[in-house]
């Protein structure tokens, strides 16, 4: 029998934001999408990211790790980093737990992330 995850992960850019949007369940089988997303976002070398959780239904670790690799990439590069929501109470959790959530920029919908990130919101919350 094979498996074969069903989580993916998309990019754009909009309105000068690139945008990462993930969708279903991230785990250590995924890390490269992120990776991935973040060499892209290098090249295009936009003054923020927004990455969309909206569609991620479970997180764990690694990803959590992706995500931070991802942030510290952004903002020593000077680039903002906001994370859009709303989150799946599993990734919420995840967040909460690990002490992460009053590090990071977040916004409840992905409109208000990009409006954050065009405002110059996405820098630091350290």
């Amino acid at each position: 029998m094979s498996w074969r995850s069903q989580a993916h992960v998309r990019v754009r850019e909009e309105g000068g934001t690139f945008v990462v949007e993930a969708f279903g369940e991230l785990d250590i089988d995924e890390r490269d999408l992120f990776a991935a997303a973040w060499d892209e976002g290098d090249e295009r070398c936009l003054p923020a990211t927004v990455v969309d959780l909206a569609g991620v239904t479970f997180a764990d670790s690694s990803f959590l790790d992706s995500l931070l690799r991802g942030r510290a990439r952004h903002l020593a590069a000077g680039r903002g980093f906001v994370l859009a929501g709303p989150l799946h109470p599993t990734v919420r959790l995840l967040f909460d737990v690990t002490g992460v959530s009053s590090h990071l920029i977040m916004a409840g919908s992905l409109a208000e992330a990009l409006l954050r990130a065009a405002d110059g919101a996405g820098g630091t919350r350290d």
